[in-house]
């Protein structure tokens, strides 16, 4: 329950709370891979270049794994609700831009507008619900329902650009923000209710600049690896510029009395363990979808509405799997579901690779595309409960920030990985070279994904059953977590 809603004497509108909150998360996710389908449209339209077009998604992605740090942090801050209304007016506005524009540049600079609103959103989305529901099956549940729904918008992006774009234009992937994010602003401002850290501190406005510069000058510089190649100037100059950007935010962070991200946080292996494992299953499992279509366009000669539709049983996959999972955890424990998800998203990856210029629906698109799409819902819910099962209240927005920064920005960077990947295994112009492209793209990312699951046993705390609590080597987190419970009761 909210300290607003105690003030105010009568318990919060928890079903309004899960509504806004996965409405936001549904909308945020959905736009990192609704214009998949709709890029050759913008392309045509607009004249978009090559290189143009890749930025169409990377603007977005960038400026959304880069700001949102800043974002959780603000909303500990400044208030959850406020930030969460302020993120999404920001990120409707830049889709109405986006939609309206008129030039390459306009669409590019409208997409890195909405990632900036969607940064400040997407940690409100998770926080709203960890502050509204206490820790238990409830909240579990409520988790559940938020990573299904956000799974549901990555996984529906191909079907809602494909639709919308054959019926209409690919101006309405953009648009159709708009109608929704008034209602969702709406619902929330007169049902959410308003809640922050009780220290008023100042924004790290440095480090959040250092960070998201770091970042992107990393991405850009693989980016420009596919292009220019590893050893290129134009590829090395930023990745080093980056890495170096990035060593200057620690020791920023390790000497700033208020950091946007207290270095000791990582000392809890639940937070650092989590945050690793979700970059490393973000970088493989955010390119299916990207490849998929691809493949489904380019190779099997689907048109737009056609794979927005092949897409559905992969979408109806992971929110199942989501769904599932806080039921499953139950019986297996966090760190025993979350290995086998990332192990079952593997074998459909490895499946995968057999896609080739003769093949059909049900066997290279249908029946990996599930099994890939299942080990993704059940992962994410599990390492997304850690991650924050050991987080003080006053910091759920920061670990809610690093768990959407560490799968977001190991999707860009993913993608841009693989892509070069792709490129490199792409043989002449034809559908069966793109199609070998592909599935070294695919095999690829299922050995990403083996690793992954081998990094989890070794790292992810066990059951609380076993040893310390979860959360802590030392089982430093009980003396935390029973002065919160006994500040609740004293403040309830």
């Amino acid at each position: 329950m909210s300290r607003a809603s105690r003030r105010a004497g009568r318990p919060p509108h928890l079903w309004a709370v899960v509504l806004a909150a996965c409405a936001g998360q549904f909308l945020v996710v959905l736009d990192v891979s609704v214009v998949n389908v709709a890029l050759p449209s913008m392309r045509t339209d607009l004249g978009l270049s090559a290189v143009g077009l890749q930025w169409v998604l990377n603007a977005y992605t960038l400026t959304f794994a880069g700001f949102m740090l800043l974002g959780g942090r603000a909303g500990d801050l400044f208030g959850r609700k406020l930030m969460f209304l302020t993120g999404l007016g920001v990120f409707a506005a830049a889709s109405l831009a986006g939609g309206l524009a008129q030039e390459g540049w306009q669409l590019v600079a409208a997409r890195a507008a909405q990632g900036v609103g969607a940064a400040v959103l997407a940690p409100s989305t998770l926080t709203i619900l960890t502050t509204a529901f206490p820790e238990g099956p409830a909240r579990t549940r409520a988790i559940g329902t938020w990573t299904a729904v956000g799974a549901g918008g990555g996984a529906a992006g191909g079907l809602v650009g494909g639709v919308l774009t054959g019926a209409l234009s690919w101006r309405w992937v953009l648009l159709i923000n708009v109608p929704v994010g008034a209602l969702v602003l709406v619902a929330a401002a007169l049902w959410l209710a308003e809640s922050r850290d009780g220290v008023r501190r100042r924004l790290d406005v440095p480090g959040a600049v250092l960070v998201t510069g770091g970042l992107s000058a990393v991405a850009y510089g693989i980016v420009q690896t596919e292009s220019a190649g590893w050893t290129a100037a134009s590829a090395l100059v930023p990745l080093a510029g980056g890495l170096l950007v990035l060593a200057g935010f620690v020791a920023l962070e390790a000497r700033t009395r208020e950091p946007l991200v207290p270095l000791g946080l990582f000392r809890l292996r639940s937070v650092s363990a989590a945050n690793v494992a979700m970059f490393v299953n973000g970088a493989a499992m955010f390119c299916m979808w990207y490849f998929m279509s691809l493949y489904m366009q380019n190779v099997l000669g689907f048109t737009p509405v056609q794979a927005g539709l092949g897409f559905i049983p992969q979408s109806l996959s992971i929110v199942l799997g989501s769904k599932l999972a806080p039921r499953v955890m139950q019986w297996t424990g966090a760190r025993t579901l979350a290995v086998t998800g990332t192990l079952v998203a593997a074998g459909g990856y490895f499946w995968q690779t057999g896609m080739h210029a003769g093949g059909g629906y049900l066997d290279t698109v249908l029946g990996p595309g599930v099994l890939m799409a299942l080990g993704a819902g059940l992962s994410a819910t599990p390492l997304a409960s850690v991650a924050t099962s050991g987080a003080e209240p006053g910091r759920a927005g920061l670990v809610s920030g690093l768990i959407n920064t560490s799968r977001t920005m190991g999707g860009a960077l993913g993608l841009a990985i693989l892509s070069t990947v792709a490129a490199g295994g792409i043989e002449g112009s034809g559908a069966a070279g793109q199609a070998a492209g592909y599935a070294l793209a695919f095999r690829t990312g299922a050995w990403m994904l083996l690793g992954s699951a081998v990094l989890m046993l070794l790292t992810l705390p066990r059951p609380e059953g076993r040893g310390p609590q979860e959360g802590s080597d030392d089982g430093s987190a009980r003396p935390a977590r029973a002065d919160r419970t006994a500040a609740e009761r004293r403040t309830g």
